[in-house]
């Protein structure tokens, strides 16, 4: 469910470490003025704030996957390695981008971006793993501000002006390696000297959390150096090893450094393949006789251990096709062997939608929430259940719930509105809506619905105070990130 998508990504504000100064793209960017070279490292508060800002404008430009299941599996893995992690000093949020592109980024607040690309070419969880422990380290040693700084002290450009050039690379890292053509040869070999040395800390503290957090290290080497065989004469390389140039002697490094640590055996993460199936099956552009062909090929390949997950993979095919018949007897099969997994829990209640079964749904969800009450993906099927029942006013409750519990998914908020809509209710569709808008930086929208959310509830009620409070709220959020600009 909740399968929507945006425009491809404009301008991604994201960590790359591979460019000169740029000042003349900093003013065409709009990135925040902080300061001039004298000014010091960011403060985390400041990372922080810049993080949101961030996030928000990456809302309404790129095509993030707002999908509650891969999302719990993003986050549920990511937060494995930060508590495993060094140096942690901010809360950090894991998201997806559906690209094909291998890639993966983080920014400014522990914001931490996988293409939805890297499962296509990760071939466990390890793998996967490993990627993302090279970024959270980028975001705990900061990186980003620890360049923009060692720029500044030797350009007169501002600080904002650096960001310009570290902040292109994912959008358009041909743009960056112009740019670093370009560029003085003092300078850039400057640059390119600091951004080898932050590579190799990000991969030295990312290989030393995947052990302690329990993955096989010698997935970091094995990956990197696959990327760099399969892609070294390529003319058109992919974003990631652009931005994360992978030379020999960064792989020959990791692999030294992974033998210093005890080799363990990892079994294959379920999980992880069931996420995988979910990419292919939905996420990955593909025609569907192509996503079975795929599942077909691949499971004559794989382990009999994860043979349930290219069923499911399967099923996820038939059931976006409305092939209900052919999907049903798969998917009540693999709930009857694991009536706790989420992945199945979320697409058999979007099969007893489309068949007109809703009532089978809502039994199987309660039943799953009385263990987890508070669980998101649960939460969030139940409602889209209970609006498929016509059981209006009680989704409203569980989405006002939800989306207080988890205030940043869209999911919530669209369907709140929907349910509002359902019960003639304008003024609070408009509210919900607003929050949409705001979440993708969108304030001058944001604070015109809720103005008229306003005028429509009743004179002097508690509804109008809300309101009028949340239109205070939202304009100083909107003069705090115009500040930045």
């Amino acid at each position: 469910m909740f399968k929507r998508t945006r425009s491809l990504l404009a301008l991604s504000m994201a960590v790359t470490l591979s460019l000169p100064s740029m000042p003349v793209m900093a003013n065409s960017l709009n990135l925040p003025d902080i300061g001039t070279a004298a000014s010091g490292t960011l403060t985390i508060d400041q990372e922080n704030q810049y993080g949101d800002a961030y996030m928000r404008m990456l809302r309404n430009r790129a095509p993030i996957i707002n999908d509650p299941v891969l999302n719990e599996y993003i986050d549920s893995l990511g937060h494995r390695l930060v508590a495993n992690a060094d140096d942690v000093k901010t809360p950090f949020t894991f998201f997806m981008i559906r690209d094909r592109n291998i890639n993966a980024f983080a920014f400014f607040g522990g914001y931490v971006a996988i293409h939805s690309g890297l499962f296509l070419h990760a071939q466990n969880e390890s793998e996967l793993a490993s990627v993302m422990a090279h970024e959270i380290a980028h975001v705990t040693q900061r990186h980003l501000a620890r360049s923009m700084e060692d720029q500044a002290r030797r350009t007169p450009a501002t600080i904002a002006a650096l960001a310009g050039s570290l902040l292109l690379a994912i959008a358009a890292p041909e743009a960056g390696i112009a740019a670093l053509t370009a560029a003085t040869a003092g300078n850039m070999q400057g640059q390119i000297n600091y951004t080898r040395s932050n590579e190799k800390e990000a991969d030295r503290f990312g290989i030393a959390t995947l052990s302690k957090a329990g993955f096989d290290v010698s997935a970091m080497p094995t990956f990197f150096g696959r990327l760099a065989d399969e892609y070294r004469y390529a003319s058109t390389p992919p974003p990631m090893l652009l931005t994360h140039p992978l030379p020999q002697d960064r792989v020959t490094d990791t692999r030294l450094r992974a033998q210093n640590y005890p080799h363990v055996r990892v079994p294959e993460s379920f999980d992880y393949h069931l996420a995988k199936a979910r990419i292919v099956a939905r996420y990955a552009n593909i025609k569907p006789e192509s996503a079975l062909d795929w599942f077909n090929r691949t499971e004559k390949k794989s382990s009999p251990a994860i043979k349930a997950t290219f069923q499911y993979g399967r099923a996820l095919v038939l059931l976006d096709e409305r092939k209900f018949d052919q999907a049903q007897p798969i998917l009540e099969a693999l709930y009857k062997q694991d009536k706790n997994n989420h992945f199945y829990l979320d697409a058999l209640a979007d099969l007893y939608i489309g068949l007109d079964q809703p009532q089978k749904a809502v039994d199987m969800l309660s039943k799953a929430l009385e263990a987890a009450p508070s669980n998101p993906v649960l939460m969030i099927n139940y409602a889209n259940t209970l609006l498929a029942q016509e059981k209006t006013e009680q989704a409203v409750r569980v989405l006002q719930r939800y989306s207080h519990d988890n205030p940043n998914d869209i999911n919530g908020w669209h369907l709140l509105s929907d349910a509002y809509t359902k019960l003639g209710q304008s003024d609070e569709e408009l509210a919900a809506r607003a929050e949409i808008l705001a979440l993708k930086a969108n304030w001058n929208k944001a604070i015109q619905y809720y103005t008229q959310a306003s005028q429509l509830a009743e004179l002097g009620s508690l509804k109008q105070a809300r309101y009028d409070a949340r239109i205070d709220q939202l304009m100083i959020q909107r003069d705090r990130f115009m500040a930045l600009q």
